[in-house]
């Protein structure tokens, strides 16, 4: 990483920053623990059928490429990253509340997509938030970012050890509450946007798009994390098909996860520029999707889970360095939107394509993956030389 972000926590006030960031990052992807695995087993709880489940799921991802880059340009434009996060948690945790109340499906589909609209920009909203405090205070992405890994597993895990315990029509409830925790968490956020300093984005991020540099990152990003998508959908899938009984699977996932928590914490160490980050990152996915294809034993399997700390840690830790250093932080919101608007395009084609392949070849859909993640390396190699030397021209307006 970058001298700049280096620089070790010394005030109070980035003391501050850095726990407040990092308890909404746990707040925020620990709702999202709970809302992954169980969100469906509520819909079939209350009678939704399997065709409107398949369309109301598909919602999130539609508003990752549509609404969210509206509303983290509007955000960033009024230079309000933390009121529009604040605005979108209590916003999100409000739909929650109404939609356990409905059972209809065609209720229900519209109260979630006026929902997800508000709540899928809450991420790169947050993100670049973080990185404008990371800039200010000279501190690190990775140990924020770690709360929220750490806080997945938690909420997933809690949200499991209720299950049995309460109805599964109740389930919605957890994940309004956890909303809620996400919503109060949000006020705790300090103010960061500096009206008398910061510049217009007015016409100026329109020019992220024009950039070469800009548009390898969000590309080589989509295509990297993009390659996981076979490992979310038909994982656990392929893995109960090969005997392996449910606690199995469940460590196989945790894994993964607590090895992309200790990259996040070792972070900081990295010397390495970003870009070879990025690239190690996909070189890593590559190699680990490629042995994945072989369907290898359980040792085998568990050392590759802890590639996860490679492939989408490595990833998102790069991305972020390159986008704090190539990205002025008066456009960073709106760069945040692309970057995840590029990644929801990706990773949507992904998982269409991916069902049909794996239909046909099996576990051999992991070779198309690992063909995803090498060309994601590739796109950063090429545009090495414009993204170490020619940091933050991208929207600066000339």
């Amino acid at each position: 990483m970058h001298n700049e972000s280096q620089i070790p926590i010394a005030s109070q006030a980035s003391k501050r920053f850095a726990t407040r960031v990092a308890l909404f990052y746990g707040t925020l992807f620990g709702m999202t623990g709970t809302h992954l695995p169980f969100f469906t087993v509520w819909l079939k709880a209350v009678g939704i059928d399997a065709f409107w489940i398949g369309l109301i799921t598909a919602v999130p991802p539609v508003t990752r490429f549509t609404v969210l880059p509206l509303v983290t340009g509007l955000a960033e434009r009024r230079q309000a990253l933390r009121g529009g996060i604040i605005v979108t948690a209590f916003a999100t945790a409000l739909g929650f509340f109404i939609l356990g109340t409905q059972h209809l499906p065609v209720l229900v589909f519209l109260i979630y997509a006026l929902t997800c609209c508000l709540w899928t920009p809450m991420v790169p909203l947050t993100d670049a938030y973080a990185l404008r405090g990371v800039k200010r205070y000279g501190l690190n992405y990775g140990p924020l970012r770690l709360w929220g890994s750490a806080a997945f597993v938690l909420g997933a895990l809690v949200c499991g050890a209720l299950f049995d315990l309460i109805a599964a029509r109740n389930l919605i409830w957890i994940i309004a509450g956890a909303a809620a925790l996400v919503a109060l968490a949000s006020l705790a956020l300090q103010p960061l946007d500096d009206t008398k300093t910061a510049r217009p984005g007015t016409g100026s991020a329109s020019a992220l798009l024009r950039d070469g540099g800009f548009i390898a990152v969000i590309v080589a990003s989509a295509l990297i994390q993009g390659s996981h998508a076979a490992y979310y959908i038909f994982a656990s899938i392929a893995w109960q098909q090969a005997g392996f009984d449910g606690l199995t699977i469940a460590v196989l996932w945790v894994l993964g996860v607590i090895a992309e928590i200790v990259l996040f914490a070792l972070s900081p160490r990295f010397t390495l520029q970003p870009s070879m980050l990025v690239m190690i990152a996909a070189l890593s996915a590559a190699a680990r999707w490629a042995i994945t294809a072989q369907d290898p034993p359980l040792a085998v399997l568990a050392i590759v889970q802890l590639a996860h700390a490679l492939s989408f840690g490595l990833t998102q830790v790069g991305v972020m360095g390159l986008m704090l250093h190539h990205v002025p932080g008066h456009v960073m919101a709106r760069a945040q939107g692309y970057l995840t608007a590029c990644g929801g395009i990706v990773a949507g084609l992904a998982s269409i394509a991916s069902g049909t392949i794996y239909e046909t070849w099996g576990q051999g859909i992991y070779y198309v993956m690992a063909v995803m993640a090498a060309l994601g390396g590739l796109v950063i190699w090429l545009a090495r030389d414009r993204l170490s030397h020619q940091p933050h021209k991208a929207a600066s307006g000339g």
